[in-house]
Parts: C-alpha cells; sequence; structure tokens
C-alpha cells in the first residue's frame, strides 16, 4: 500500500515537473533517474528507519516527505488555474480562425471573389501586349511603365504580408507548445518555492520550544479544596532519531516553568528502545510537580518495547498508570492503556480503571487517544485528557485525521464525555509542524 501511494504521488510529481516543463533528451531523462531515486527514498525512510536501520536517512528521507506533501498540494491547487488558462487559449486560438472562416464565408455569399494572392514579377521579365494595342512606338513604353507599376504592386503587398506574418501567430501550433511550456514551468517553479517555504517554516516551528497553552475547564464534583488545580498536559513528545537530547531539555524546562499540581504525560514518549533512546529520556528525570507526574502507554510504547519504557518511565520519576487510578485529595485520576496496546497483548482496560470507583468523586481520565472516549462514556468520566493526533502536525491533513479521531485539537465532546486532546510537544515523521505549534497544556480545573 505504502509503495503504491508513493509510486503514484511521485508519478504525478515527474509529469508536472520533469515531463512537462524539459525538452526531451538528457535533462528529462535526468529527472526521470531523480525521481525515481526520490520513489524509493520515501517509503525506505518510512520503513528501514522505525524498523532501526538506515537511521543516516532520516533527516533526507523525511524533510523530502514533507516537501513532496507541500509539492503535491501546491501542484493540485494549481491544476484548475492552470486548466482555465488552457481552455481560454483554445477558445481564443479557435475564435481566431472561426473569425476569418466567417469572412471567407461572406465574401463568397456577396459575390465577390477572394482577392487573389499578388504573384512577385521580376524586374526584367518581358510583358505580353495585345494586338490593339497602340502604335509600335508606344507599346514598348506603356509595357515598360505596366511593368515597373505591377512591380510594385507586388513589391508593396509583399511587404504588407510580411509585414503581417510577422503579428500574427503561425498556424502550425509552435507558439501554443511554447506557451504550455512557459505555463509548465511557471507552475512548477511556484509550486516549487512554495513546498520549500512552508517546510522550512514548518521545521524551524517543529524544532522551537512548545508553546503554553492554557484552559480552565470546569468540574461538576470538583472538590473546593481541589478548585484551581493545574494540570500540565503534554502527549507526543517522540524522542527519537531526530530529536537529540537537548529536546528533552526544552519540553522539561516549560513543563517546570507552569508551576503544576499534576504533570500528565499521555502516550508516546518515545520513537526506538531504551538502549538506543535512554540517555535522550534522561532530562525528564528534572519534571517538577506539587503532587506528582503520570504517564499512560501511546501506541508508538509498543513499537519501541512497551514492557522496558514502563520501568525506565518508573525510574525516571513519573508514574504509569496501566488500567488503574489514584486518589488525590477527592479527586481520581485514572489511566488506560492505548487502545492500540490490545495487538500486543496489554490492551486497555476500562473497567479495571473505572468500574469499581466512587461515582461521587470526580474522575480525569488519561488516554492516549480521543477515540478511547467512546468506551470511557459508560463510566462517567468527567474529563479526558489526550494527544495522538499532533493537531495534524502537517495542515491540511487535520483534515483526514478528522475521519479517524472524533477530535483533532482542543476541547470537544465525544458520546457526552469532556475530552481535551493536546498538539503534543513533538513531532513524528517529518520534523515539521504546520498549523500545529508544538503544544503545553496548562488544564485549570475549576468547581462547576
Amino acid at each position: 500500500m505504502i509503495l503504491l501511494v508513493f509510486g503514484l504521488v511521485h508519478f504525478y510529481l515527474w509529469k508536472r515537473l520533469g515531463h512537462d516543463t524539459l525538452r526531451p533528451g538528457w535533462p528529462r531523462r535526468v529527472g526521470t533517474v531523480v525521481a525515481l531515486v526520490l520513489t524509493v527514498l520515501a517509503p525506505t525512510t518510512l520503513i528501514g528507519v522505525r524498523a532501526g536501520y538506515v537511521k543516516w536517512l532520516a533527516w533526507p528521507g523525511y524533510l523530502w516527505i514533507a516537501v513532496m506533501f507541500y509539492l503535491l498540494i501546491a501542484l493540485l491547487v494549481l491544476e484548475i488555474p492552470r486548466l482555465v488558462v488552457r481552455l481560454l487559449w483554445v477558445d481564443r486560438v479557435r475564435t481566431g480562425k472561426g473569425h476569418e472562416a466567417a469572412e471567407t464565408r461572406s465574401a463568397a455569399a456577396d459575390g465577390e471573389s477572394p482577392r487573389p494572392e499578388a504573384v512577385p514579377v521580376a524586374t526584367g521579365a518581358p510583358t505580353a501586349t495585345t494586338a490593339h494595342d497602340a502604335e509600335p512606338g508606344t507599346k514598348t513604353k506603356d509595357a515598360e511603365a505596366g511593368t515597373k507599376t505591377k512591380t510594385a504592386n507586388a513589391s508593396s503587398v509583399t511587404d504588407k504580408t510580411e509585414a503581417t506574418s510577422n503579428t500574427e501567430a503561425p498556424s502550425d501550433g509552435t507558439t501554443g507548445i511554447d506557451r504550455r511550456l512557459v505555463l509548465a514551468r511557471g507552475a512548477a517553479i511556484f509550486a516549487g518555492l512554495t513546498a520549500a517555504s512552508v517546510t522550512g517554516y514548518g521545521v524551524r516551528t517543529a524544532t522551537s520550544a512548545p508553546r503554553i497553552d492554557r484552559m480552565q475547564i470546569p468540574i461538576p464534583k470538583l472538590p473546593r479544596s481541589m478548585d484551581g488545580t493545574r494540570l500540565a498536559v503534554v502527549s507526543d513528545i517522540h524522542l527519537g532519531p531526530l530529536t537529540g537530547i537537548g529536546h528533552a531539555q526544552r519540553i522539561t524546562r516549560v513543563i517546570n516553568s507552569v508551576g503544576a499540581d499534576l504533570v500528565c504525560v499521555v502516550g508516546d514518549l518515545v520513537d526506538g528502545s531504551v538502549a538506543e533512546l535512554g540517555r535522550l529520556a534522561e532530562p525528564l528525570r528534572g519534571i517538577e510537580s506539587r503532587r506528582g507526574a503520570y504517564f499512560v502507554t501511546g501506541n508508538h510504547e509498543y513499537y519501541s518495547g512497551y514492557q522496558e519504557w514502563v520501568e525506565e518511565v518508573a525510574e525516571l520519576g513519573m508514574r504509569p498508570l496501566r488500567n488503574e487510578r489514584v486518589e488525590i485529595d477527592g479527586l481520581d485520576l485514572a489511566g488506560v492503556n492505548d487502545l492500540g496496546g490490545e495487538e500486543h497483548g496489554d490492551p486497555a482496560d476500562f473497567a479495571k480503571a473505572l468500574g469499581d470507583r466512587d461515582t461521587a468523586r470526580p474522575v480525569v481520565l488519561m488516554a492516549h487517544q480521543p477515540l478511547a472516549a467512546k468506551d470511557a462514556a459508560p463510566y462517567g468520566v468527567d474529563l479526558q485528557l489526550s494527544g495522538h493526533t499532533h493537531g495534524g502536525q502537517m495542515a491540511p491533513f487535520n483534515l483526514l485525521v478528522k475521519l479517524q479521531q472524533p477530535v483533532v485539537s482542543g476541547f470537544g465532546r465525544v458520546d457526552g464525555v469532556p475530552v481535551y486532546v493536546t498538539n503534543g510537544a513533538g513531532f513524528w515523521g517529518p520534523p515539521v509542524r504546520v498549523g500545529a505549534p508544538p503544544q503545553v497544556t496548562v488544564v485549570e480545573l475549576r468547581v462547576a
């Protein structure tokens, strides 16, 4: 499936950026080779880097995927004006030919004969005279005068014909081909500059420190002693081959700057094994909070050796909530394993985490995917904290995420359950964020 999708996308890009913009010859052949190399690069990066191989391809491979994505979007958007321009040009050519044909038909209807084409006459050529012409002495003079007149007229007509041919488009279609080439190259240049600019902006955004968003959420059963409790919600840190140790250091500084009562890390902490990334996670040991830091698994933990990471997270000072809950001054904080854990023998168990609790107390549920709210709804959850979506990460990809998750970013309700979804503090795949900046959210619980 991946190979098919990438193959079709790269064929389209080659058609618009190579075939349509380059004349036959070695430039087009070089463009074809480049297109084939990039076609192989994209899936090789996605599959190979994730499997722990060819990590040196991570930066060029993932950056090309981002550029490819925005090239595709830009070219698809340009298809509409491209089609309009071509239709207008064809209509203009047809209108011009139809006008000439109409003049010819009109002249024929009026009984006029077509204008004879001017035939150049050589200056020294003899001319014929009729038998009833004037005296022999005058015939030569008249013939010579007629010859000069015809030659002058022919020269004048020839000059007019040449002048007209310099202003009118030739009928062999050469100008049309040149126009199409110019149009294709202009579209390619515009798409290339757009894709490069958007990708550059996205890289800068993705690799910068997360911004802090704040939101107040009323909880009807919240004890007054817990009114104003601040939860620092962070997800999708995605420590991996492109992040480095500075990534965790930046996130830790941002979390500590808000003075949170509770820190909730809602999954997708890593993209690799403890052996590979343990040192990159070390700065998270410095996370500070008044009432503790908690963690639930995301789907990427199950690709990275979740059992080892659960132990490593505990070692770093965060308590994993594995289908369980803790009571914090009249508030229940619960956590369930990611929905993807079922494929790895570690499923989410909502009944275990929520089934036997005192319903007079409010409960905040940590669940990696917003979709989990559908399973949590029967248990009367007061608030669910989630991540997973990255806010779409690269707009307009957020429109596709909406097809799979009920809430993409921010606050929403799923089957009556209030759900807050944070954009995440890291990135997955391309180190690019467009329209969904990295985020640490401070959720302030208030008495309703």
